[in-house]
């Protein structure tokens, strides 16, 4: 054993070594020390002037340990239980100038690669052991670490809009750290210091509250965090701090009118409505009847009298026509439903669509003439949706829905009562409409009877088709079709799945259908069903989601059917209620479709300039949100949306900017791109996900910007826009080129949401629900239609090809062209496909 390493092997061996060393050079050290050492301290242990301190491997820079011990005859470390080789150590010795006691001074470094031999297994710890001739003392144990900071915040602040002084909570865990992470908080790139503005607090677990909201709190956010390796700045989370708009003061009472009405106002100003906030309620116009003094009097005397006789004859001769029109109308409803060709219920207040109403050939299958006698019908009139309603219908004083003997009810006139609060009041005051919803912005509904109809919500690509013959007769449904975009009605998700499509509901729940119904939404998917598994989700009355479908996997005894298209998804169902589309990637090349927008101040005093990159789910009812988010915030778009794939590969998204002008702009970001974490994009319940790249111009006169903004998922796919406009000049209609080109009407009933006339659709059916031996029947229509896919679900039902031309109605609506659907006719040897013929001149 080498002579250095015998003190270690026992205490006592090592005592008694110590000694010996100690006293073999005892005669020659004394004649050469001046200061002997005192007697006093010769029996004292060592003691540490310098014990090792924990510390951290940076990288791959090794650290150094120190001890110092006094009075010592030598000193050596001890890692996770193994001496350390003497060669090793670098020692230094010295005298205590006071004590003139030996003081020993030891290093060690201490590498990476020591460390990670037994990385895992337990930490890496180093002691110091030093001894004098009175015996040994153990240093205190140092531990060494390798220092890191993961990529990766555990969770990010996520962006969100809120009420003026309502408190914000924007919750952060960092990255993984060794040392802990120190975290602070950013907003739009300047550090946020509680001590200076006590509105904001940042709690034990890293969190920051706004405690009162304030206009100048609206903003990107950052959380940030830092220990001695690396610093990591975690996605920006926008924070959009909205105005409710309050009521002015009543204004006074204005004078009395001629028509015996005086009139107060208030206006939505204290405050207005700001940064989506929202409008005020109530009325703001009031009117109340003024008499006596007050109402100028026109009529007096004998001419009052006058005036009252004529009113009394005029409302005995309406009583008496009143009561002959009801006559003629119960003997006509007799025969209502034997014979439908016969019944004007058919076309009042309706044409057929690209049909000639007085062409003198068929005449009897292109038109039905309507009846003028009747005055109350089941239905007439185009309703339209429930925010639009007090410009669009007139008036009446009667109520819209009138119990008839047989539990159905009537329409007056396709007219609503005077108030719009008090129709939807009544309506969700019946138990069967207790789900209508309030949210008037993103909601339509109409009244419906047998003839079925259509409700669309405009510029969201969502719509709800009625077929004929769904509602039974004698029915009449109130119906409503709503997107949902509340916090709360998010869907629970679990691995790999995400929404795909928007959550639509339908409504009420519970009313007795006949037939499907057909729903039509956008979805993002890629359209690869190898690469997906979708289902339909269902909300329960109790309020869980429930899977109700496997698309490839339907069953025809269900009460729903889906058929997947390109970018829309159509779902047939029996019921009505809210539905969604969630999708769960069988394989990382599973995609789905982003639209990519970009946004700017449509007008700019300041030398800042904010572009505001949007990545959104590609379905048009978030696109439209986004554009009506920005139209309220001042911004426009700047260039045409670029449609991304983003793939379930776990990669992240980044965003960066390049090619300014440098003697012009330039951009405050500190590093070299923006970047969106993965499952924020992929799970599809966070919306109106963007990053902003805040610009700089050197002067105010400068107005021209170039520049290239590159999009691209890591690893995956890219968009690049080059920009080049003038930002005081930019006149390019782009706003109205992608959003507001849907100018469909709310809501239709009857024929006129049919590209098929009714009687027409009838001998359609007729004709080819009955099996052909030659197979010109249902089936060859559905292969002409590249519908055969689906030739079991059509097969289920009582009449196959009504469920054919319901699903063509459905993709048709905007775009239908009859004659195609002619030739279709044509060429399967129908003759009836001649009606269709006919040109647009001759309509």
């Amino acid at each position: 054993m080498p002579l250095h390493l015998r003190p270690f092997v026992r205490w006592r061996c090592s005592l008694v070594l110590a000694c010996l060393l100690f006293s073999c050079g005892g005669g020659e050290h004394a004649a050469t020390v001046t200061h002997p050492l005192p007697a006093a301290f010769s029996d004292l242990l060592p003691h540490f002037l310098v014990e090792p301190d924990d510390v951290y491997i940076v990288k791959n820079k090794p650290v150094t340990l120190t001890c110092r011990s006094t009075p010592a005859t030598q000193i050596y470390f001890k890692c996770n239980g193994e001496w350390v080789h003497q060669d090793d150590h670098l020692t230094n010795t010295s005298d205590d100038p006071a004590t003139g006691l030996p003081v020993i001074e030891v290093k060690i470094d201490i590498s990476r690669q020591q460390v990670e031999k037994i990385f895992g297994l337990e930490d890496y710890w180093c002691q110091c052991v030093a001894w004098s001739t009175t015996g040994t003392q153990k240093s205190q144990k140092a531990y060494v670490r390798i220092a890191y900071l993961r990529k990766n915040f555990e969770e990010e602040p996520l962006g969100k809009e809120v009420a003026l002084d309502q408190e914000v909570l924007l919750r952060c865990h960092p990255p993984e750290g060794v040392p802990t992470a120190e975290v602070e908080w950013q907003r739009n790139e300047e550090l946020i210091d509680p001590k200076a503005d006590p509105n904001f607090f940042i709690t034990a677990d890293h969190n920051l509250i706004i405690k009162k909201a304030r206009l100048a709190d609206t903003g990107n956010y950052t959380c940030v965090a830092k220990n001695i390796v690396a610093r990591r700045k975690s996605s920006s989370a926008a924070v959009i701090v909205y105005v409710d708009g309050g009521w002015s003061e009543w204004s006074k009472w204005s004078a009395c009118g001629t028509d015996c009405t005086m009139w107060r106002s208030r206006e939505c100003t204290q405050p207005a409505p700001g940064t989506g906030g929202k409008s005020c309620q109530g009325l703001d116009l009031q009117s109340l009847n003024c008499t006596s003094e007050q109402c100028p009097q026109t009529v007096s005397g004998a001419e009052d009298v006058a005036l009252y006789v004529g009113i009394v004859a005029v409302a005995l001769c309406l009583s008496l026509l009143l009561v002959v029109l009801v006559l003629v109308y119960r003997r006509k409803k007799a025969g209502l439903d034997a014979d439908v060709a016969d019944s004007s219920i058919l076309t009042t207040g309706f044409q057929p669509m690209s049909i000639k109403p007085t062409k003198p050939e068929n005449s009897h299958l292109l038109t039905i003439q309507p009846d003028l006698t009747t005055t109350t019908t089941s239905y007439q009139g185009t309703l339209r949706s429930r925010h639009d309603m007090a410009q669009k219908f007139s008036m009446s004083n009667g109520p819209l829905l009138e119990p008839l003997p047989n539990g159905s009810q009537t329409l007056h006139n396709g007219k609503l009562p005077g108030e719009p609060g008090d129709f939807v009041s009544r309506l969700t005051s019946q138990s069967y409409f207790k789900t209508l919803p309030r949210d008037t912005v993103n909601t339509s509904y109409g009244t419906f009877n047998f003839l079925g109809g259509r409700l669309t919500l405009p510029n969201t690509g969502i719509s709800l088709l009625i077929p004929p013959e769904a509602i039974p007769r004698g029915k009449i449904y109130e119906i409503y079709l709503t997107v949902q975009r509340k916090e709360d009605l998010r869907l629970p998700l679990a691995g790999c799945q995400t929404l795909l499509s928007p959550v639509v509901s339908c409504g009420p729940p519970g009313v007795v259908l006949t037939r499907p119904v057909i729903i039509s939404m956008d979805h993002c998917s890629d359209a690869c069903p190898e690469n997906w598994s979708i289902r339909l989700k269902k909300q329960s009355y109790e309020g869980t989601w429930e899977d109700v479908l496997l698309l490839g996997e339907e069953l025809v005894s269900e009460p729903y059917y889906c058929q997947l298209e390109a970018e829309t998804c159509r779902v047939f169902t029996e019921q009505l209620g809210r539905f969604a589309l969630v999708g769960e990637s069988l394989s990382m090349a599973a995609a789905k479709r982003l639209k990519l927008l970009l946004f700017a101040p449509a007008y700019c005093s300041t030398l800042e300039y904010s572009i505001r990159v949007y990545c959104t789910d590609d379905t048009q009812d978030l696109i439209k949100e986004v554009m009506q988010m920005e139209a309220q915030l001042g911004g426009r778009l700047i260039d045409e949306p670029h449609v991304l794939l983003f793939k379930d590969s776990y990669h992240n998204l980044r965003l960066s900017i390049h090619d300014l002008p440098q003697a012009h702009w330039r951009s405050k970001l500190l590093t070299g791109y923006q970047e969106i974490p993965f499952y924020h994009i992929w799970s599809g319940s966070q919306r109106s996900l963007h990053c902003t790249f805040t610009l700089e111009r050197l002067s105010v006169s400068t107005c021209e910007l170039s520049c290239t903004l590159c999009v691209w998922q890591v690893e995956g796919e890219g968009q690049s826009f080059s920009l080049d406009f003038n930002i005081s000049k930019d006149n390019r209609p782009l706003d109205s080129d992608f959003l507001l080109v849907d100018n469909s009407t709310p809501a239709l009933a009857g024929p006129s949401a049919f590209q098929i006339p009714y009687l027409i659709r009838q001998k359609i059916c007729s004709s080819l629900d009955a099996p052909c031996p030659n197979g010109a029947d249902w089936r060859l229509l559905a292969q002409r239609l590249k519908l055969e896919r689906h030739m079991s679900f059509f097969a289920s039902k009582s009449s196959p090809t009504s469920v054919i031309l319901d699903l063509w109605e459905a993709q048709h609506f905007h775009s239908g062209n009859l004659n195609q659907l002619a030739t279709v006719m044509a060429e399967i040897g129908k003759q009836e496909a001649m009606i269709f013929l006919v040109s647009d001149g001759e309509c």
